[in-house]
């Protein structure tokens, strides 16, 4: 019933409990009258002669006697009814100030005890907040006319039950209006629809708009007061009972200087259901006063009950509400300021101000921001968790805490209580565009980055248990094929079982073979394929998609959001890998895995996990077996017993070479091969994190240059730390994995294409063979350990010759290698393309210079030199770049004949010149940056008229398909979000080494590209090149970072020279012991011509006798039964003829002459030698390749032989009368004559003399026959073993870096 007469406008007063007396109604003007009395109240009349729609107000007894009721029949007057201004405000006071019902919300309020903000649930009602905020809202609004204006003071004085709000800034007019007969105060507070807002021309920053604001507060209040003073009056009025009584004016003479305006009022608390100011709302009220001085106070002092408030700006004010640390402040421009913190965990949270107007609802200003904020975030997150994680924008703004200040013009909102602005950002009168800095700083400081992918995370992480859980049933666990699970693990001995982690299936069969010995109760075995992830470096799904991470959680029981890690299946797991540097690798791999997820595993169970070590190399002698499980411990017994004469020795290259039997020899002894990894203390988090961090790059550069080369884990003992694990054996992957990576300065080879050259040389490819052929060969005579397609990419790329790649090619590339259309990926299968040695490629790499490299014995097998000693440092010529662990290289290509030039002055020892990149073929400008070590590179291109380019030449390393692809999204239809250019047609005349776009476009957009940026920069035709980070190892095999190119050749240029003078000492070595060799033969054969030394029919001992008593001396082997002087007395009798003795003397004189100018001849001179030959091949190459790009530019036919990688014409065969290069080609050519012989396989020899199977001729040699090669062909291999090479051709460890 009270809701009916709520509906036509009256308020129910006072009735009888009987329903006699006279129903009192009150309208909203105080005015009482009787309406109506009601009926008897008797249950039997009430129930006589009425039907249904006779009962109540709402068709139906309520059954209570003294129930007020009405007439069931109204007047047309009574039903439809008018109602003022005032009236209505009042009687539907939701649409103007909001609830007049308490209402209890969790809200920030001030807690003046405690002088902070609290957030905490509270009952307040909100149309009382709302009209103290009206009047607060007003005096903020002063202060954007006035901004002369200096303080604001609110007093609540909470026993009076009144309000005060004053500012100093410009006062009201005192005048008064024309037009409505009232002064402008009057009109101002005390008629409703009174604004200076109406004129919507007008761009206003202020909070009134609609008329009512300071209005409501009068209307709501018992007694309102005005008072405001300006050009010397004063101007005081007062409001009573709701506004509906209305003072005089009071104008009185004031200070001609005071300016103010002063609102009092007594809020009517029966209107709001209160008695008094409670002290929630007081507490609101408070928190209301620190807005505006959070706003305002940077511009105007606020005060709070006489208390100047303690906000001086916009910061300050938000640190009330997240503390001190972790957020980011922007003052974007003079209308906006903007804090982001991180939330407190209960969703997105937003504090915002529109003209210092709040806005809790936040609105579109919020959402600017907002969108912008989370655009930004999402991105940094996704980013740093990587492509697997999913990052929700709504986790994103679950993480924020935003504050915003902002001045708008004009604004609109939802409703008058303005809790939320509705204005488009297109008429906000400003922008918010947020600066790249303080997005930065938000995305560092903040700490939301990591939350939001914590988060994101966390929600995978528990759907991976839930995927792990489903996988399990009962005791045991389905879906992992190949485990071969202990029959006790997931019982009541989980704690006893191990779980044995092994390298591939080949292992697993080693362990399964040797379980036979053990049984398979407290055993299981789980093949790994390949390495496992390193999990501090991938995002989640990587890890959820990952077979081995994830079935190796099954097995065990583990859980990845479990801390306690309990009712595990296996008690134990033991790493069963190969005992070489890629085994080492993956015992970390998983020692990080356990640590990163599960670090109680390794600190608090001792001996959870384990290693089982095997044998890579067994010395067997007299049935006495001796096991080495570390090459540097296997080196070290090999200097103590003379390389293991008389031993028996075995390599095992893996676990798979082991047979079944010596499985259950390993296995029967486990104790002898199983290790415990132990905890040793907190250190060891560092070490493991530093290994495996990928942020740590400069510590683990640190730890690679602290080891000592020869250190090693003692597998004697049951127990090694993890840090002796990553100090001593984790460290050697490391560096073996850098110089895989990172070549040396002195040749510019790895350690792969080292392996690939030296192949070629031992097999002197001077014809074709297939790509996929020399893979085996490379595989089967270098001892490499890795995947033939990366063998056969580094085979590709030693023979790629177009722009961008090698400046000298050292392969010959016949077929398809790949062009600049694709950076070489376009290259033809290994199984269809050719290669062989570029003839440039001797002259680089010169024979003489083989038998004084120190090459490297694996497995007993001799491979290649640590490095190769090239006439000029190849890394120069043809560049590199790599990344290996901690360290990665970039070391642009410059111009061969310019390192000649710069070699030649260093001869002369003369400073060598600075030199700028130069590659090969290209046409565009390289140019110094201004920034050292930078240089620009810059396409070619005409501008043929307003709208077309021609682009000739694009910059290093941007190929043909990738520009295509770059021109076509700026095309109509392309990549809209990426075009800047309006490109309409695009034309191409490429060749396979040239480029050639024809390119027509909106000719205006390419002239203000032109002007802003430059054409280069617009069309992508401007990169970098640096030589900042030329990073190599030196000639004693370490890290080092080389400041230039000149420090590069310096150092190349030292090495160089003393191996020219090793060569030298070589030279006369061999030519002194070659002349010794046929000069015996010689008079041998004379002394058997003279009858002074019998052969025939006579002992080989008294024979050797005789030898010895003319003193010829022994060449050859010289090991029973054989005596040395076999080079003489094997000769065949067509030899021992007068034309073989002068023959021979005639060598022997030819041998003299060479050795004594080889003597006569300065390693410097010898140097400049090859240069001048090398010059020569290089200045022929290019001039064939101008000649053949001015026929293709001239259109003519291009010739046969113009062909770069088919040089071997530019190199003929130097003539017989120049002994130093004739010998050069007779050591590179077919069996005879070559001054090389066979020595055992392992054994230190003359460098080409080893294993000489299979090398090819290109050309036939000239018959010969064989008593002539037996005289001459043998010379160089029965001198072999006497010659010592000045720099040592044994082998040698490898040197600390």
């Amino acid at each position: 019933m009270i809701a009916l007469l709520h509906d036509h406008g009256l308020l129910l007063e006072a009735c009888d409990l009987d329903g006699r007396t006279p129903l009192l109604l009150a309208s909203e003007h105080g005015r009482t009258e009787a309406l109506f009395q009601l009926l008897p109240t008797s249950r039997s009349r009430r129930g006589r002669g009425r039907g249904r729609g006779a009962r109540g107000a709402r068709g139906e007894d309520d059954g209570l006697a003294g129930s007020p009721k009405i007439k069931r029949s109204k007047t047309v007057e009574q039903t439809y009814q008018k109602k003022t201004q005032v009236e209505h405000i009042l009687l539907r006071p939701d649409t103007y100030v909001g609830s007049v019902e308490h209402q209890d919300e969790s809200l920030w309020v001030w807690n003046d005890k405690k002088g902070e903000m609290d957030y905490r649930n509270i009952s307040y009602v909100p149309a009382l907040y709302k009209v103290f905020d009206e009047i607060l809202v007003n005096a903020a609004d002063n202060l954007q006319r006035d901004p002369k204006m200096k303080a604001i003071k609110v007093d609540i004085d909470r026993a009076k039950g009144r309000i005060k709000v004053w500012n100093d800034g410009k006062g009201i007019p005192i005048k008064l209006h024309k037009k409505y007969k009232v002064f402008v105060p009057e009109l101002v507070f005390g008629h409703l629809l009174t604004s200076d807002n109406y004129d919507d021309s007008e761009r206003k920053v202020t909070g009134g708009r609609n008329g009512y604001g300071a209005k409501l507060t009068n209307v709501f209040s018992k007694k309102f007061v005005i008072e405001t003073a300006g050009g010397g009056k004063k101007y005081k009025q007062e409001w009573t009972s709701n506004m509906s009584k209305k003072g005089k004016p009071q104008i009185t003479k004031g200070s001609s200087s005071a300016s103010y305006t002063c609102v009092e009022f007594w809020p009517d608390l029966a209107k709001f259901g209160m008695k008094d100011l409670e002290a929630d709302t007081v507490s609101l009220m408070m928190r209301r006063v620190y807005d505006i001085g959070g706003t305002s106070g940077d511009r105007c002092s606020v005060y709070l009950n006489g208390r100047k408030l303690n906000v001086k700006n916009f910061v300050d004010y938000c640190q009330h509400f997240h503390g001190e640390d972790g957020y980011a402040y922007a003052q974007i421009n003079k209308r906006w300021q903007v804090l982001v913190a991180r939330s407190d965990g209960d969703g997105f949270q937003q504090n915002s101000f529109v003209n210092a107007i709040s806005t809790p609802k936040g609105g579109t200003h919020v959402n600017y921001v907002l969108d912008q904020l989370v655009d930004a975030i999402s991105s940094k997150a996704a980013k740093q968790a990587g492509k697997g994680t999913e990052i929700k924008r709504v986790h994103v703004k679950s993480h924020l805490w935003l504050f915003i200040n902002c001045l708008i013009e004009n604004p609109a909102f939802s409703s008058q209580t303005k809790e939320q602005m509705t204005l488009k950002a297109s008429q906000f009168g400003s922008s918010c565009s947020l600066p790249r800095a303080f997005i930065d700083e938000v995305l560092s400081n903040t700490g939301i980055v990591d939350a939001v992918i914590a988060e994101a995370q966390s929600k995978m992480t528990l759907q991976m248990d839930k995927n792990i859980s489903k996988s399990s049933h009962g005791k045991r666990v389905l879906g992992v094929p190949k485990l071969e699970d202990a029959n006790e693990a997931g019982g009541k001995l989980s704690k006893e079982c191990t779980l044995i982690l092994t390298e591939g299936d080949s292992a697993k069969a080693l362990a399964v073979a040797g379980l036979a010995v053990l049984g398979r109760d407290k055993y299981g075995v789980f093949p790994l394929r390949g390495k496992l992830l390193n999990v501090r470096e991938i995002n989640q799904k990587a890890l959820a998609e990952n077979k081995e991470a994830m079935n190796i959680v099954k097995i065990l029981g583990l859980s990845f959001d479990k801390k306690k890690l309990q009712d595990l299946r296996y008690g134990k797991v033991m790493i069963m890998a190969d005992q070489d540097y890629d085994g080492s690798h993956i015992k970390g791999l998983l020692i990080n895995f356990f640590h990163y997820f599960w670090p109680d595993l390794l600190r608090g169970n001792k001996g959870f996990l384990q290693q089982f070590v095997t044998p890579i190399v067994k010395a067997t002698k007299d049935g006495h077996v001796i096991q080495f499980f570390t090459m540097v411990e296997y080196e070290k017994w090999k200097t103590k017993t003379r390389d293991g004469a008389g031993w028996k020795i075995k390599y095992y290259k893996g676990l798979g070479t082991s047979t079944a039997a010596e499985a259950k020899e390993y296995f029967g002894n486990i104790h002898d091969h199983r290790i415990d990894f132990k905890w040793k203390g907190s250190g060891e988090n560092k070490l493991i994190d530093m290994a495996f961090n990928k942020g740590r790059s400069d510590d683990r550069k640190s730890w690679m240059n602290k080891y000592k080369e020869g250190t090693f884990v003692d597998h004697s003992k049951r127990a090694v730390s993890y840090e002796d694990f990553v100090n001593k054996e984790l460290v050697q992957f490391s560096r073996y994995d850098l110089m895989r990576s990172v070549p040396s300065v002195m040749d510019g080879l790895k350690p792969t294409q080292r392996k690939v050259l030296y192949c070629c040389f031992k097999r002197n490819l001077r014809s074709d063979v297939k790509v996929a052929q020399l893979v085996g060969y490379v595989g089967e005579h270098s001892a490499y350990h890795h995947g033939e397609a990366s063998l056969a990419g580094t085979i590709v790329s030693m023979a790629q010759d177009f722009v961008g790649s090698n400046n000298l090619n050292l392969l010959v590339p016949s077929g398809q290698f790949g062009t600049r259309a694709q950076g070489g990926k376009d290259a033809a299968s290994a199984r269809y393309i050719y290669t062989r040695l570029s003839a440039i490629t001797r002259l680089l790499f010169s024979p003489l210079d083989d038998p004084v490299l120190e090459y490297q014995v694996e497995e007993g097998q001799k491979i290649e030199p640590y490095w190769y000693a090239p006439i000029i440092p190849m890394i120069l010529v043809n560049g590199t770049e790599g990344i290996g662990t901690g360290w990665s290289t970039s070391v642009p290509n410059y111009n061969p004949l310019d390192i000649i030039a710069n070699i030649r002055l260093f001869i002369k020892k003369k400073p060598v010149r600075a030199m700028q990149p130069w590659y090969r073929g290209f046409t565009g400008t390289i140019k110094p940056s201004g920034e050292k070590g930078k240089y620009d590179c810059l396409g070619a291109y005409t501008k043929t008229s307003t709208t077309i380019l021609q682009i000739t030449e694009l910059p290093l390393r941007k190929w043909t398909q990738d520009y295509k692809e770059f021109l076509q999204s700026n095309m109509p239809g392309g990549d809209q979000k990426k075009a800047k250019l309006n490109i309409y047609d695009v034309r191409e005349y490429h060749t396979e080494r040239s480029v050639h776009f024809v390119v027509r476009m909106d000719g205006n957009k390419l002239k203000d590209a032109e002007k802003k940026e430059g054409i280069e920069v617009a069309m992508r035709l401007k990169t970098s090149i640096n030589e900042t980070n030329m990073v190599l190892f030196d000639n004693e095999g370490r890290i080092t970072k080389y400041k230039s190119a000149k420090d590069i050749m310096q150092e190349f240029a030292k090495v160089r020279l003393k191996m020219y003078d090793r060569r030298k000492k070589y030279l006369i070595q061999k030519l002194t012991l070659e002349k010794e060799l046929l000069g015996n033969r010689a008079r041998f054969i004379a002394m058997i011509i003279a009858k002074k030394l019998h052969v025939n029919n006579r002992k080989k001992a008294d024979v050797v006798k005789d030898l010895v008593k003319f003193k010829f001396r022994r060449f050859g082997d010289t090991t029973p039964p054989r005596t040395g002087f076999e080079y003489l007395l094997g000769m065949q009798i067509l030899t021992l003829t007068l034309e073989r003795k002068l023959e021979l003397e005639k060598l022997y004189k030819s041998k003299g002459d060479e050795l004594v100018r080889t003597k006569k001849t300065s390693i410097q001179q010898m140097w400049n030698d090859d240069l001048d030959k090398l010059e020569d091949a290089i200045r022929g190459i290019y001039q064939k390749e101008d000649a053949a790009r001015e026929a293709r530019s001239s259109g003519k036919k291009r010739k046969a032989g113009l062909d770069s990688g088919d040089d071997s014409k530019a190199l003929k065969r130097p003539a017989a009368s120049q002994p130093l290069a004739a010998s050069l080609w007779k050591g590179a050519k077919g069996r005879g004559g070559r001054g090389r012989g066979r020595s055992r396989r392992g054994r230190g020899g003359s460098g080409r003399g080893e294993e000489d199977e299979e090398e090819e001729d290109e050309e036939e040699e000239a018959p010969v026959n064989e008593a002539t090669e037996q005289l001459f062909g043998d010379v160089g291999r029965l001198t072999a073993s006497l010659l010592k090479s000045p720099g040592g051709l044994g082998t040698r460890k490898r040197r600390r870096m």
